[in-house]
């Protein structure tokens, strides 16, 4: 177990929150067609499909797209944001940040702290946890954070089956004025190296037998026993449980072993319709839970970033949620607007190009 945290007083919740996720689908059963996958190596991930994103779309404008929704559904004055944070693994730019552009974009000014941030997919919960603290200390009174992602995958390797794009968004204000406020967090982290991109190169590489354990399971399972052990909750005290969604049976899995029935799991996933967008697949769970909670309804939130390391968080919805829930496009409406493309077409979308030998 990783040193435990002091006692956290967290004057903060969501005041709002957002999604964005593109129209275009890519079946799981296309990309085993073109590259000869036999069918139950994907199938076994439980993932129909993958969201791609449009040739005019990218992780900044996804981003955009979500932190205009979360600003819908808080109602608050975009110049009363003091900090956003932009957590990305797919950035626009090696060098130059998105968070200033988004702020700009939203209406922000000159003065906001904005700034970029990575931790593969848990980079996004930790702009959400930054801003909780900004919020609490009084330094800010609003703050935004944004997990978006369009995911790399190199063509033919088993990641290409759920890499997908999509982004989430929130806005942290004061508990008063919170939809959803944060009881408590846990954070478990070590330097396991599981998945890396060097610098320069296209597409991640995976470390096969790191994915799962000592990443995936290890840390989230790490991050919540150490909330449950710091607040005295257990998994009998929560009505959704919500954990980073690489593919669709992972979050099932590591429910099971920490005691959570699918029930409580299966409300927010979304990898199983639109595979995994890295930074938003856990925060667009809890975005798609926060459409449908009721007050005093508990949430688990886990999400997890290679290299490695998980945060959890235990949240309470208010009375505030239902008059939100409807200011803004929700996650299934996003789910619902599809549209099914082949595989030259994500490539062209995507710019891929693979010289295959001849022979």
């Amino acid at each position: 177990m990783a040193n435990s945290e002091n006692k956290q007083v967290i004057n903060a919740g969501i005041v709002g929150w957002g999604a964005y996720i593109p129209m275009y689908r890519l079946p799981t059963r296309e990309i085993a067609r073109v590259w000869g996958w036999p069918e139950h190596q994907y199938k076994a991930l439980n993932v129909s499909h993958k969201s791609v994103d449009g040739p005019d779309e990218d992780s900044t404008t996804m981003g955009y797209e979500a932190a205009y929704n979360a600003l819908l559904r808080s109602g608050i004055d975009p110049k009363m944001i003091g900090a956003v944070f932009f957590g990305s693994e797919s950035k626009v730019y090696a060098v130059k940040p998105s968070a200033t552009l988004i702020a700009e974009m939203i209406g922000a000014t000159p003065d906001t702290m904005a700034s970029d941030l990575e931790f593969a997919c848990r980079a996004g919960s930790e702009g959400l946890k930054a801003s909780l603290g900004l919020v609490s200390s009084g330094m800010v009174k609003y703050a935004l954070a944004i997990g978006s992602d369009t995911s790399q995958a190199e063509p033919g390797d088993v990641l290409e089956f759920t890499a997908s794009s999509g982004a989430a968004a929130f806005i942290v204000g004061p508990r008063s004025e919170s939809a959803a406020i944060v009881e408590d967090t846990y954070t478990y982290v070590t330097d396991t190296p599981d998945f890396w991109r060097r610098a320069e190169k296209p597409y991640p590489r995976h470390g096969e037998g790191f994915t799962g354990e000592p990443a995936y399971f290890t840390h989230i399972i790490g991050a919540v026993k150490g909330l449950f052990e710091k607040t005295g909750l257990r998994p009998e005290d929560f009505d959704y449980a919500i954990f980073h969604q690489p593919n669709g049976k992972f979050p099932l899995k590591v429910a099971q072993r920490l005691g959570f029935p699918k029930e409580k799991v299966l409300p927010g996933l979304v990898t199983p319709y639109i595979g995994n967008t890295y930074n938003a697949s856990a925060l667009l769970g809890l975005a798609r839970v926060l459409d449908q909670a009721k007050p005093g309804q508990r949430i688990l939130l886990a999400p997890f970033g290679s290299g490695a390391g998980s945060d959890a968080y235990s949240i309470v919805v208010t009375d505030l949620v239902e008059e939100r829930q409807d200011k803004a496009p929700k996650v299934d409406d996003y789910l619902a607007r599809s549209y099914e493309i082949d595989y030259a077409l994500y490539a062209k979308f995507r710019r891929i190009y693979v010289m295959l030998p001849r022979g």
